[in-house]
């Protein structure tokens, strides 16, 4: 009888697990990160030194605001990362300076060294 407990309590625990996984990986997606910074891809080649047009500033902010909690920092770092390595001849510096020209803080730099489990 102790053992069916055991085993039933224990499927419960994992069941629980399984269920709440989704939730701790954050809401923001891949997809939405690349949707927000599309526009900026072209300004991130080469050494911009004119200020930031209004509709990268706009997908800044839009991420920012749905990055809250530090998950969704984290994740949101991981799919910045994924897309600059993707982007050819991209200009971190300019990369990295995009959300101080949009006055957007963000808790990390833009680098392809950045890691993202440690952004808060």
């Amino acid at each position: 009888m102790a053992r069916s407990m055991s085993l039933k309590l224990a499927c419960v625990v994992v069941l629980c697990l399984l269920v709440d996984a989704p939730l701790a990986q954050g809401a923001i997606s891949y997809d939405q990160v690349k949707s927000s910074l599309l526009p900026c891809v072209g300004y991130v080649r080469g050494n911009n030194a004119r200020p930031a047009p209004p509709n990268y500033c706009k997908g800044i902010r839009s991420l920012k605001s749905a990055a809250r909690i530090r998950l969704d920092r984290q994740a949101a770092c991981k799919c910045i990362k994924s897309l600059a390595a993707d982007i050819s001849d991209i200009n971190y510096g300019v990369a990295a300076g995009l959300p101080g020209q949009c006055n957007v803080h963000i808790p990390y730099k833009i680098s392809p060294s950045i890691d993202c489990k440690r952004v808060k």
